[in-house]
């Protein structure tokens, strides 16, 4: 007691960071230290009595809620009153108090399990080395897993595997020392299942169950899963040796026997084989004409389409180029029309105004010719009677000058007449030309299809009418201008 007193004296200016249900012992034991006597120690007592009772209240209402999932199982052990009562859950919850109640975890989960033997014999001497893989994990049935927590509860992941690894390499050796290499090797599924079946058993009392277990490999170092395959290439090669020398001997003993048959043989082979080619020729003969008929055919068909596709299409470029010839003698005749009244307005309407208004002053002319002739003659009549004589002498006169000149005339026929008419035609021409002293340029304008020389022949067949108009002379009667007008035309 003096050892905490002292203790508690020398740190006094720590007592008001205690607890205030912890003073009271705090103070007794100061005062036991200081000597105060018995009262110190009675103090001290119901401290402690009162600090149980408190404790224990703390405990009673002190504790946790634990869950797990279904890959994990809970252990609660412990309890009041020293209670050997253990709870087991997975995929669930449990209740644990504190300080008295302890809990633990074991994993559920499938482990793999790699387990390897090297340099094992088999019931033969031969060493092996095998290689299998394990699917294990804990089983959840609540005994054999009462079982698995008693023995792996603490245990990390690692540590229960190499328990079963080791559980399951001592069975793998000891199934190997009773097996063949042939047997291992040839039936690797029976192996595996032999393995599951005798180590199940063992490995099922630790709570732990075996899912699976193959075998990934099988080899060795001395040659001999090598050496089967040669015995047995051996084997095969030795029985075809054997078959072939058979086979020879049968040859030999069947040749002799067989010489003749295959001769036999032969000769009909290569008779059915003449037939054969015969056969064939004539059949490729025969398909060669069909075919070259055919193609004859499919020729002379391709080329009579192609004419007839040729003729259509001429016969089509043919009435396009009618349409287009028709189109085009329309824009022509349509250019003739517009032409010819172009002509019309600008040259015939034009003469033949100018030939009526020379028609109209000849006509004019000889109205004046004769009003002058007139009056000169009433002139001539009122002037006086007296020259009546002269006058008739005079017309007496003119009167035999012209029978004489109709005498004349007669006389010389057609050569008379065209000389009056020659006579007469620079005075006609003079007066025809005289409008067009007046005109600086004359522009006739022809066509493909003119009518300029229909115009120009149209004003030439209106001379005579002029000339008979002024002279009173007939060109048409002439037998000259006859043959020459008939000549043109």
């Amino acid at each position: 007691m003096l050892g905490p007193a002292l203790e508690v004296r020398r740190g006094e200016a720590q007592v008001l960071t205690f607890p205030t249900w912890l003073r009271p012992l705090v103070a007794a034991a100061t005062c036991d230290a200081r000597g105060r006597g018995g009262a110190a120690r009675g103090m001290w007592e119901r401290a402690v009595r009162r600090w149980r009772r408190r404790r224990l209240r703390a405990l009673a209402t002190m504790g946790n809620c634990h869950t797990v999932g279904p890959n994990e199982a809970l252990v609660v052990s412990g309890g009041c009153c020293g209670s050997d009562v253990k709870q087991y859950v997975y995929g669930g919850w449990a209740w644990a108090w504190w300080c008295i109640t302890d809990t633990q975890r074991l994993s559920l989960e499938v482990m793999t399990i790699l387990c390897r033997c090297e340099n094992i014999e088999t019931s033969e001497g031969v060493p092996l080395y095998v290689t299998g893989v394990a699917q294990v994990k804990i089983m959840t049935e609540k005994e054999l897993l009462a079982v698995a927590c008693e023995q792996f509860l603490g245990k990390n992941v690692q540590d229960v595997k190499n328990v079963v690894l080791q559980t399951l390499e001592g069975h793998l050796r000891s199934i190997l020392g009773t097996l063949t290499v042939e047997q291992i090797y040839q039936d690797r599924d029976q192996f595996a299942k032999l393995v599951r079946e005798v180590a199940a058993p063992d490995v099922g009392r630790m709570g732990i169950e075996i899912l699976s277990f193959t075998i990934k490999d099988v080899y060795d170092k001395v040659d001999y899963l090598s050496s089967l395959g040669k015995t047995q290439t051996a084997a095969v090669r030795r029985d075809a040796d054997i078959g072939v020398a058979e086979a020879e001997r049968d040859a030999g003993i069947r040749e002799a026997e067989c010489k003749k048959e295959m001769l036999d043989v032969k000769f009909m082979a290569d008779t059915k084989i003449a037939d054969s080619r015969r056969a064939f020729e004539l059949q490729k003969a025969a398909f060669s004409e069909e075919v070259n008929m055919k193609t004859a055919e499919a020729q002379l068909a391709y080329e009579l389409q192609s004419a007839r596709e040729q003729q259509k299409i001429r016969q089509e470029e043919i009435e396009i180029e009618v349409v287009q010839r028709k189109k085009q003698i329309d824009v022509e005749e349509k250019e003739i029309i517009r032409m010819e009244k172009e002509l019309i307005a600008t040259v015939k309407r034009p003469a033949e105004a100018e030939a009526y208004r020379i028609q109209q002053i000849a006509e004019g002319e000889k109205v004046k010719q004769v009003l002058i002739a007139q009056a000169e003659a009433e002139k001539i009549r009122k002037i006086g009677e007296a020259e009546a004589f002269v006058i008739e002498a005079i017309g007496m006169a003119e009167a035999e000058r012209m029978k004489l000149k109709a005498e004349a005339l007669q006389q010389y026929g057609e050569a008379a007449q065209l000389a009056l008419v020659l006579d007469a035609l620079p005075e006609i021409a003079a007066k025809v030309a005289a409008p067009l002293s007046k005109v600086d340029e004359i522009v006739i304008l022809s066509g493909e299809s003119s009518n300029t020389t229909s115009e120009v022949n149209r004003l030439l067949a209106e001379i005579p009418a002029s000339v008979r108009a002024i002279t009173g002379v007939d060109l048409t009667k002439i037998p000259l201008i006859q043959k020459a007008t008939g000549a043109q035309a």
